[in-house]
């Protein structure tokens, strides 16, 4: 049978049995247990800080280990044995966003998740897994709202170095590969960022303030101005602002973009942070500040613990403004559903391009056709 396009179409919403699809949903993690900062640090530092600052690599361990303890302290101390719930939000997103593609295509799509710093998640480690477990096709999808060097491009860092580990054999078992980069512009996430803070306004300020008093933060992950000449974050992060600014504007006149940035000395980050760009608004008549973080998808201490810093510290100098610290969307229904949405079109290339090269193969290998319709039943029978 040859393939024509007309028969393309005809692939049934579910999988034949014969492609499993493993979708790697990729986040940075977080440490659960005081005793990983060290090593959290050290690969936040090789991953990381080694693409754009000058530290040399023998430096890493012994920086990772004070910046452990400043740490500890921060979370431990100032924050009352804080642990952070990342990696359990993310978990809920992962299998929420499987529970959405399985009513389309069945068990044979199958959700992993990977963390940047994270054992047992590290890319290498699922990466493995999801060989074993007999899945020959893999969609890469860091749950990441822009795309950089610092993000997808860590994530497609670490599966390149897992893949060149597992590839000894000489049939490569991954048949076929596809990406999904970053969301910043997707229409659904940016009226999904708008309403959570229109809802959020009419909830909690509405009747006590005018829409000109009301200022509001939408929060971008800081990024560093010269990481080797790569700027698809701050690209994309403006964008994001500028479409979810857009949204809003006419009914809340003070917006502004605030960068949760890493303030790490002689690196010119973007402009203005958080607290700056709360301080601008308040100089400009807004009696409460929302912040949302619209850069975020899953909270961590990043839009946790920066961010109550961050009022804190405005608070004591304006006690009279009312503060909001909205979440991240995390396991938001809505989100999960979009999440997957977004995902069905790579499949279904991947069940397209493997159809296509099946076809392809089928006349050459006739006299092994016995043996790969037993192989199919076997997988039917499971």
């Amino acid at each position: 049978m040859v393939a024509t396009p007309e028969k393309l179409q005809e692939i049934p919403q579910a999988i034949s049995g014969k492609n499993k699809i493993a979708v790697l949903l990729m986040g940075y993690g977080e440490v659960e247990s005081y005793e990983d900062f060290a090593n959290y640090n050290e690969q936040a530092l090789n991953l990381l800080t080694a693409k754009f600052a000058p530290v040399p690599t023998w430096m890493y361990p012994p920086f990772a280990k004070l910046l452990a303890m400043f740490d500890f302290h921060e979370w431990n101390h100032q924050h009352g044995h804080f642990i952070s719930p990342h990696n359990g939000i993310f978990e809920q997103q992962r299998a929420g966003i499987e529970a959405e593609l399985q009513k389309r295509w069945g068990s044979d799509v199958q959700v992993f998740k990977a963390f940047n710093f994270c054992a047992p998640f590290l890319p290498a480690q699922v990466i493995a897994e999801i060989k074993d477990q007999g899945f020959d096709q893999l969609l890469i999808y860091p749950l990441l709202v822009v795309d950089s060097i610092f993000t997808s491009g860590i994530a497609i860092e670490q599966v390149n170095k897992a893949l060149d580990r597992l590839n000894q054999d000489p049939e490569p078992w991954l048949k076929g590969m596809r990406y999904i980069p970053s969301f910043y512009n997707q229409p659904a996430y940016i009226d999904l960022m708008a309403e959570m803070v229109e809802t959020e306004i009419a909830s909690e300020l509405g009747d006590k303030y005018l829409p000109s008093e009301i200022g509001i933060v939408l929060m971008n992950h800081g990024c560093p101005h010269e990481a080797k000449g790569f700027v698809s974050g701050i690209d994309e992060s403006q964008a994001l602002y500028e479409l979810v600014r857009n949204k809003l504007i006419n009914r809340y006149p003070l917006i502004s973009v605030g960068w949760l940035n890493h303030q790490t000395p002689l690196i010119k980050w973007t402009q203005p942070n958080a607290e700056l760009a709360a301080l601008n608004l308040i100089q400009l008549g807004a009696k409460a500040i929302v912040f949302m973080p619209i850069g975020f998808a899953t909270e961590n201490h990043e839009t946790l613990l920066d961010v109550h810093h961050i009022i804190h510290a405005i608070e004591r100098r304006f006690s009279q403004v009312s503060f909001i610290q909205m979440s991240c969307v995390n396991e938001h229904p809505s989100f999960l559903k979009m999440a997957a949405e977004w995902a069905n079109p790579q499949i279904e290339a991947l069940l397209s391009e493997s159809a296509l090269s099946e076809s392809a193969i089928g006349p050459i290998h006739h006299h092994s056709s016995s043996h790969s319709h037993h192989h199919s039943h076997h997988h039917h029978s499971h």
